[in-house]
């Protein structure tokens, strides 16, 4: 954990203007190597690059009235969010664009939610989400991390302040849980 980190973020939850330009540095590798986790498991022919991922996520956290992080996960965890989002929005607009005329129905049974997605299959993934959410806010949380912004074990478990085996329990319940929505929906 970096405490430069942490202390950048204090200082622009106290108003520093100065604050978003010091943490850019220190937050982009990371960033930029999360997205380009989550985009090696996309579908070839995704239109959406690890760069113009990172860049949007991070206009979307560090915008006006997105800098009160308590501390690096919850900054993290605000990233792995807008990722979550901008993936979404683009699958929605990629959908949109078709009208759904002849789509077939993906077969959910053959679908691991780790492996590559396609629209349809992000989509369905991003509902049964928010459904989790609404049951387990913290498995939801540890889905985003894990399947949108692409992080290993240890860094979710690092994120979320919670040990790598109870990480791996979650997951394994969270993972069990949404093929059962996928698959009743």
């Amino acid at each position: 954990m970096s405490p430069e980190i942490t202390q950048i973020l204090e200082a622009a939850r106290q108003g520093d203007p100065q604050a978003a330009t010091q943490l850019l540095p220190l937050v982009y590798t990371e960033l930029r190597k999360l997205a380009a986790a989550k985009m090696a498991r996309e579908l070839p022919g995704q239109t959406l690059q690890p760069t113009a991922l990172v860049h949007e996520a991070w206009l979307r956290v560090s915008g006006p009235g997105h800098t009160n992080y308590q501390n690096r996960a919850h900054f993290f965890g605000a990233a792995a969010e807008a990722m979550r989002r901008i993936l979404i929005d683009n699958a929605r607009r990629k959908h949109a664009a078709r009208h759904g005329g002849g789509q077939a129905r993906v077969d959910v049974e053959r679908a691991d939610i780790a492996a590559p997605a396609s629209d349809e299959q992000l989509l369905a993934v991003h509902e049964a989400l928010d459904a989790l959410a609404a049951e387990d806010p913290a498995k939801a949380e540890l889905v985003k991390l894990r399947f949108f912004a692409g992080l290993s074990v240890e860094e979710a478990a690092e994120v979320l302040g919670i040990s790598a085996p109870t990480v791996k329990r979650h997951w394994a319940y969270a993972k069990a849980w949404l093929y059962q929505r996928m698959k009743d929906h």
